[in-house]
């Protein structure tokens, strides 16, 4: 029986980690790891065997050949990746001449979401860049986020060798690779899946300490210097600054400030969400939310010592934060007087959005539903009036038409109030769809917001259908075969599936089809939470 059940781990395992055998790159990659094996590796000192066991099959080893490409710039992964013996080279795809300081996160104009600012720079084709809304769409109210997880002078290239980390900052934040992982040598390389990563943070202060090290090296003084909040400091100032601040990671529904509690610290959220809320009666209400690149405690260290916290701070998924001590605080707002009036118009915003939350309960129900069903990661969101809608089903057959036969979403799903969330592609400003895809089928289109497959090199294999949280991913049988020529061989033969899901038609001009062909008017494409607050007043 222990046979069996030590041979089903180990089938489990190689099926886990397939996808990287299929990269002609790799010569070799390991089977399930026990605690003893993980053990007499560097990086997993210190834990205990229960707790290795628990996260092996997390863990793989990989032999790769020298000249492979390991991830491109732009990818989303979900590994971090431990040099046991070789070189690895990180690098621009485009050889360095970017713009280094070229944000993730920009402000949408108000009226017109999905579009970047006006003063947004070119981007070349194929680029990626993602946009963040804020609250009241008012550009001084976001910290821009750098894109790049290495901080790389343009033309340099950064060697990595035994010991080394690399790829984590993009996995744990959920950015896309800023650069090009090359091996440099025949290297042999330990692969970690993310759950194990934040596992391991959590357990050991020392494996925080040194992941948390390598992001303040690499990263953290070049996303300061690009924060409107900092830009205008010297570098000196903002080099020592990277090094004292706490870098804090954050469980679902964690507790970081507590209304009530003496207020102690700024926080700048790295990646996630982080709930507002106050309590009502013997309960909490919603008040608003704050995603990517905004800040939190300026409203109380601004006022005089002592202040307590407002509202209740918490983490609505897993989440990343710069935690600027009150000390550090009180520094730059003296030294640097301009930050302190920008603050003040953040502080200002804070309150003015929490008495709203306070007085409309609607809103706030609304607001917590959001954040619970994903609606804020929505960049294009389908969503029916029901009042309206005849359920004839136009909307389906449009998009059947337009995609040879096989529609792409399906019109059931959550409902509030009047509203129908269809079972769409969110085209999410994090798509973890993009992560572990083996051919690159499933990407984003050029340089906007849309998340499309590639039928010509989607291979089946349904790691995007398993990893869309809205169950937006279909996987469609085509009634044919993969030839004996298909690559990886364990293809051929096999009955061949593609992954579908809704591209929001972004090939043609006259947008999606499901609603241009509502005879009723009643489906729309939102952006946003004011948007869906729009539609449930009567608005459009």
């Amino acid at each position: 029986m222990e046979e069996k059940t030590l041979y089903r781990r180990t089938v489990q395992h190689r099926d886990r980690w397939s996808s990287f055998g299929t990269d002609p790159g790799i010569a070799w990659l390991s089977e399930k790891l026990s605690a003893h094996q993980l053990r007499e590796l560097d990086i997993f000192q210190g834990y205990s065997d229960k707790f290795l066991e628990g996260i092996s099959p997390d863990v793989t080893v990989a032999s790769w050949k020298k000249g492979s490409v390991l991830y491109e710039e732009g990818s989303y992964i979900d590994l971090a990746f431990f040099v046991l013996e070789g070189q690895v080279s990180l690098r621009f795809k485009s050889g360095g001449e970017q713009e280094a300081a070229s944000p993730i996160f920009e402000p949408r104009s108000a009226g017109e979401p999905g579009t970047p600012a006006s003063d947004s720079p070119s981007l070349p084709e194929e680029s990626t860049v993602y946009y963040e809304r804020t609250q009241a769409q008012n550009s001084n109210q976001i910290a821009f986020l750098t894109s790049l997880d290495v901080d790389l002078p343009p033309g340099d290239i950064l060697t990595l060798g035994k010991g080394e980390v690399f790829g984590e900052i993009g996995a744990l934040n959920g950015w896309p690779q800023s650069v090009t992982a090359h091996a440099e040598s025949d290297c042999q390389l330990v692969q970690i899946r993310v759950p194990a990563l934040r596992r391991m943070k959590e357990k050991s202060s020392a494996f925080k300490d040194r992941i948390d090290a390598v992001y303040r090296k690499r990263s953290l003084f070049h996303q300061l210097k690009a924060s409107p909040l900092f830009n205008q400091c010297p570098d000196s100032f903002l080099a020592e600054l990277s090094k004292q601040v706490e870098l804090a990671s954050c469980r679902p529904e964690e507790v970081i400030a507590e209304e009530g509690r003496p207020a102690q610290a700024l926080y700048l959220v790295r990646s996630g969400f982080v709930m507002i809320s106050q309590r009502l009666g013997d309960g909490r209400q919603v008040l608003s939310y704050l995603s990517k690149g905004m800040t939190f405690g300026e409203a109380e260290l601004l006022v005089p010592e002592g202040q307590a916290w407002n509202s209740t701070y918490s983490s609505v998924g897993y989440s990343e934060l710069v935690r600027f001590s009150a000390e550090d605080f009180k520094r730059v707002v003296e030294e640097y007087p301009q930050i302190e009036s920008l603050l003040w118009e953040q502080a200002a915003q804070r309150i003015k959005e929490s008495g709203a939350g306070r007085r409309d309960l609607q809103r706030s129900e609304f607001t917590q539903f959001a954040l619970e069903k994903g609606l804020v990661e929505g960049n294009s969101v389908l969503v029916i009036d029901l009042n309206h809608c005849t359920r004839c089903d136009d909307c389906v057959r449009a998009c059947a038409d337009t995609h040879g036969g096989r529609p792409r979403f399906v019109r059931e799903g959550d409902r509030y109030a009047n509203l129908l969330i269809a079972k769409a592609c969110y085209h999410c400003q994090d798509p973890v769809c993009l992560i572990g895809c083996p051919t690159g089928a499933i990407r984003r289109a050029g340089s906007g917001e849309v998340v499309e497959i590639r039928d010509d090199i989607c291979i089946g294999c349904s790691h995007c259908s398993e990893n869309c949280p809205y169950d937006a991913i279909v996987m469609h049988d085509t009634d044919t075969t993969w030839g004996p020529d298909a690559v990886p061989k364990s293809l051929r033969g096999q009955d061949r599936m593609l992954a579908s899901k809704c591209d929001l038609c972004y090939t043609s001009s006259a947008g999606p089809a499901c609603v241009r062909n509502c005879p009723q008017g009643c489906a729309y494409r939102v952006g946003s939470i004011e948007e869906f607050r729009q539609l449930l007043e009567g608005g459009s």
